[in-house]
């Protein structure tokens, strides 16, 4: 597999329509907001949780895709099994050659590193990927609904409902919001943890894809609408990426409350992108 060579910086824009993009278990699992602001806000976190979640079911049958952190994982087993393999049984230092061995067999390690020192040992990897929050370009106004269930879950319930066995209960939801994320990709920790140009292309197949194979009647309609990608032509880049970032400018170009992702706009300067940073627009 040929080695990420080049530092790279990008812009995801996705939105939502009446649905929830992300819940906060602390408020009652409203969409997440910026008190201040009123801006939706989207974590990291959820977002590597959707690329894991694609390629778990895209690539489940073939080796060196597997997922570390996947839902009901007992992390510890998958380390000790590292320490099971008979290369690293023979090597000098077992726990360099157990991360190199989750490096190599698990994708999400390689993409954006993981803690493997809590069982048998084996380090830590940085990750050469990167998120911010994403942000909404507008404040979202949060809706709550109340929804009825026309069933109960016992038989102790419905004596106490005297057979009317409907159930009440709430769903939050985003009119609409168009949200705006930040990343980067680092070369120089891409080749320390085997991150290579067939794992990139994977990714950027990810960002593409990922919200049509994690549908949800709480999430709604969500969607990809950009991808801006910024490629220095270095491995510790060009330009500073808060730079890059300014030359992206979403707006909203409707009057009153936006619905679509038609009532913005989003345009480039691509006249002040610096000669040795090559842009691709893979949405």
């Amino acid at each position: 597999m040929s080695e990420v060579k080049n530092r790279i910086d990008f812009v995801y824009i996705f939105d939502v329509q009446d649905g929830n993009p992300n819940g906060d278990p602390d408020a009652g699992n409203l969409p997440r907001i910026d008190a201040e602001t009123g801006m939706g806000l989207v974590t990291d976190v959820c977002i590597k949780r959707k690329v894991r979640n694609y390629v778990q079911t895209a690539r489940n049958s073939e080796n060196q895709y597997d997922i570390f952190i996947k839902e009901k994982a007992v992390l510890n087993t998958l380390i000790d099994k590292a320490h099971d393999d008979s290369e690293v049984k023979n090597a000098k230092d077992k726990t360099e050659a157990a991360r190199c061995f989750m490096c190599k067999n698990y994708y999400d390690i390689r993409a954006f590193g993981a803690v493997m020192s809590t069982g048998k040992n084996a380090g830590q990897v940085r990750g050469p990927i990167q998120f911010t929050f994403a942000r909404s370009v507008d404040p979202i106004a949060t809706a709550e609904h109340s929804i009825t269930r026309m069933a109960v879950a016992t038989e102790k319930e419905a004596e106490k409902q005297g057979g009317d066995n409907r159930t009440m209960g709430r769903k939050a939801t985003v009119p609409y919001g168009l949200y705006v994320c930040h990343g980067f990709i680092s070369a120089n920790l891409a080749q320390q943890t085997g991150f290579s140009e067939e794992d990139l292309e994977l990714f950027w197949d990810v960002l593409k894809n990922m919200f049509d194979v994690d549908r949800s009647a709480a999430r709604g309609l969500m969607s990809a609408q950009k991808l801006i990608v910024f490629k220095h032509d270095s491995m510790l880049g060009n330009a500073p990426a808060n730079k890059l970032f300014d030359l992206v400018k979403v707006e909203k170009v409707c009057d009153g409350a936006p619905r679509s992702f038609s009532d913005y706009s989003v345009t480039i300067d691509k006249n002040n992108i610096p000669a040795n940073i090559v842009l691709e627009e893979l949405i």
